[in-house]
């Protein structure tokens, strides 16, 4: 909330803020998932690991569409939801460095890649975690393709993939 008040911020026009999400019935459904975070983590664990081993056909999966971790124990948990889902390649984009400090690389389940994300616009990548995402206004060219494949990944899998240091997203 904070960096959606600063213009040059990633945040500042946020989409979580417009369309769909103000929605009360999407509105309710964020916030009983929340409560289930906050709550009961062993019991979350469960059920995403069951929820993404009997639904997830592709073989990716991308966490928080709107939101982010919540805690260290929520990141563990995360762990331990990758470690029950091997055959699955999971992607979190996290702005939150205090946690990511209290984690190391190698600590991270191969089948999960965490992307520190950059807050401001045209800000370089942080140095402290080795995968790392940023947004750039129209002075570079994109590494993300999904704004000229009607908004979708498509085949591309550049998030998810250890070998690419750094994915960067044009300012929409």
């Amino acid at each position: 909330s904070k960096l959606r008040k600063a213009g040059k911020s990633t945040c500042a026009n946020c989409y979580a803020l417009k369309g769909f999400y103000n929605m009360p019935s999407v509105k309710n459904a964020l916030e009983k998932r929340f409560e289930k975070v906050t709550q009961d983590l062993q019991a979350w664990q469960a059920d995403m690991t069951l929820l993404i081993h009997n639904t997830n056909q592709s073989g990716f999966f991308r966490w928080h569409d709107s939101g982010d971790l919540q805690s260290l124990d929520h990141l563990k948990n995360i762990f331990k939801v990758c470690e029950g889902t091997p055959d699955t390649s999971h992607w979190i984009p996290t702005r939150e460095a205090q946690i990511l400090k209290q984690v190391k690389p190698e600590e991270v389940p191969k089948n999960l890649i965490i992307r520190m994300s950059s807050h401001m616009v045209d800000q370089p990548p942080v140095k402290f975690w080795p995968w790392t995402s940023t947004v750039i206004s129209g002075q570079g060219v994109a590494s993300c393709p999904a704004p000229k494949q009607n908004n979708s990944c498509g085949s591309c899998r550049s998030c998810w993939d250890r070998k690419i240091p750094n994915v960067s997203y044009g300012k929409h």
